[in-house]
Order: structure tokens, then sequence, then C-alpha cells
């Protein structure tokens, strides 16, 4: 695991993910990625707790993902995150897919998410604590 990485997800590839040609479909890599976004954000200091409590929200503006290799039915997966960027309004970040069994890295995608006021749909600065957690975490 890359220094700074934390590991964000553990699952498993069902039959009812494969596609036409054989592998899991790339609606089922998203997903993956976007369960495993919540447990970074979560590790980074911005928890659901705070979001709910504060009217906060968290919005991907972009999104790039490398299909490196193919997974099939029955295939363990692991994903891995790291903080490449925080600024005030935005956090920069990889997620990693590995297949859990070979370790070969199977998919990466780097992900931009804005913080947000959930009623103005605006966005916001993050807290300077969830700054500093975030920053600090992204060191250990």
């Amino acid at each position: 695991m890359k220094q700074g990485a934390l590991e964000t997800y553990r699952g498993v590839v069902y039959p009812w993910h494969i596609d036409q040609i054989g592998h899991m479909n790339v609606q089922f890599y998203t997903a993956r990625f976007d369960e495993a976004t919540w447990h970074f954000f979560s590790a980074i200091g911005i928890t659901s707790a705070y979001l709910t409590a504060n009217g906060r929200g968290m919005a991907a503006v972009d999104q790039h993902t490398q299909y490196k290799q193919e997974l099939h039915a029955g295939a363990l997966i692991r994903i891995t995150s790291e903080l490449l960027e925080i600024k005030p309004k935005t956090v920069r970040f990889r997620h990693r897919m590995y297949d859990a069994e070979s370790g070969d890295e199977v998919a990466v995608t780097d992900l931009v998410g804005v913080h947000m006021d959930t009623a103005t749909r605006r966005s916001v600065p993050l807290p300077p604590d969830i700054l500093e957690h975030a920053l600090a975490r992204a060191a250990a």
C-alpha cells in the first residue's frame, strides 16, 4: 500500500456484476469507488454526522478512471485511497482497486469533490479543523 493510503473497501464481484462480454461492468467499478469515497471522507474528518448536522454535502465534479485489468465473478477486491490535495472548498483524491488475491492493480480513479451547502447548493469552505485533520491524516 502506498504511504498515506488507507484501505477503504473490501468486497467481491458477484455474477450480476458481469456484463455481456464476461467481466465486471463499469457501473460496478464506479459503485465500489463511490462506497470507498465515503469511508475515505470519514477518515479525513468529513463524516456523515458532520455533514448532516451542518447542512453540508460533497459533490463529485471531476473523475478520471483507468481500467487496467478485467475482474470476473468471484474475484475479491480491495480499494485503497489517498489524499492528493485539499483546498478550502475541494478535496482531490485517488482510489486504487486491487484484485485481493493476486495483488494486481485493476483500476485507478482520481476524483475531485466539492464541499457544499445543501440548502444553497453552493460551494463553501471546509472548517479549519477538518482541513487540519485531513492534512495530518495524509501525513501519517
